[in-house]
């Protein structure tokens, strides 16, 4: 049995260029951080040659082919692992919405634990590009890179797109204090809104092509570099008034990004004292993401108390194999 634990993110600013549509043309950039909220997946050998499945539903089957998860099914065919063998996968938060990036965390952790398994060592790099030729050239989901990215390396870090396709991570040093400081600003918060993001990221995606919101999305990627000044900094009022530009500018990219329900949570947490707020991901529901003093937390946690707090912490770990036990070789 192997189980592999790969972290979720949250992304602050930037996000949407690391969709091709943008960097093709000019580099994406994005900063963001690996949490410690997981998922989890868990491959364990079979006596005979079926294929088990366990997620929100059960499949079994007798080859690869037949598989309907889309993401097992083409994790097992790029790393060879062909049949006798059940696969689960857990997840801490809902596994589709969340805007945490969980689709792509899953893809990570299922390549790492079927790599595991097969006793091939592979790099987060590795790991990351893999991941992304699953979810985006084979399965054409309308998604950007980063996900995969911040799934397999954790940690906090910039990240550049660039324009032949390839990436560029750069790892933010901040001093522990300051690093406490920002860590202990963030709040989320659960919108109770589940949705698929592929359709907002495709409308995203084409909207790129237009010039307004191929400016739009340039105006985000300048925010990058402020925002890390800011955190490096400790300046917790700085940091907020960026991600609540970001969110300002993200709104002009597409039709769903918010609602009247999303738009009530935000008010209310910034009445309350909120520094700075955004949708975690595309956008349309799953988590809304908090800035905000140490001194105001406390009035804002009263105002929140009718929406599900997650508590988190960022995260210094990406991908990897907490548990390995094969008592006999794989098939």
């Amino acid at each position: 049995m192997v189980i592999v634990k790969t972290p979720l993110r949250l992304s602050f600013t930037g996000g949407g260029s690391d969709m091709k549509a943008f960097y093709a043309a000019r580099p994406g950039r994005v900063i963001c951080s690996a949490i410690d909220k997981f998922v989890y997946a868990i491959v364990k050998e079979r006596f005979d040659d079926m294929i088990y499945i366990n997620y929100s539903k059960k499949e079994c089957v007798d080859r690869v082919s037949e598989i309907r998860h889309d993401l097992v099914r083409e994790a097992m065919k790029i790393t060879g692992v062909e049949k006798g063998i059940e696969i689960t996968t857990l997840a801490d938060v809902p596994s589709s919405g969340s805007g945490l990036g969980s689709s792509s965390a899953i893809t990570v952790a299922l390549l790492h634990a079927l790599y595991a398994y097969r006793n091939i060592l592979v790099t987060a790099k590795h790991l990351a590009e893999t991941a992304c030729r699953i979810e985006i050239d084979i399965l054409n989901k309308p998604i950007g890179k980063q996900d995969q990215y911040a799934a397999a390396y954790g940690g906090l870090n910039q990240f550049i797109f660039h324009e032949d396709g390839t990436t560029t991570r750069v790892p933010i040093s901040v001093d522990p204090a300051a690093k406490r400081k920002f860590s202990a600003s963030l709040l989320l918060y659960y919108t109770g809104i589940t949705r698929k993001a592929d359709t907002i990221l495709a409308a995203q995606q084409k909207n790129v092509s237009e010039k307004a919101a191929f400016e739009t999305m340039i105006q985000m990627t300048d925010l990058v570099d402020p925002f890390r000044e800011a955190l490096c900094a400790g300046d917790i009022t700085e940091c907020g008034r960026l991600l609540d530009e970001n969110w300002r500018l993200k709104q002009r990219m597409a039709e769903a990004i918010t609602n009247d329900s999303i738009e009530k949570m935000i008010q209310t947490a910034k009445k309350a004292g909120a520094l700075g707020t955004k949708i975690a991901g595309a956008g349309g529901g799953g988590f809304l993401l908090l800035i905000a003093s140490r001194e105001r937390q406390e009035q804002i946690m009263e105002a929140m108390r009718p929406y599900r707090e997650l508590p988190f912490m960022l995260e210094e770990s990406g991908s990897k194999v907490i548990f390995d036990d094969r008592s006999y070789s794989s098939k």
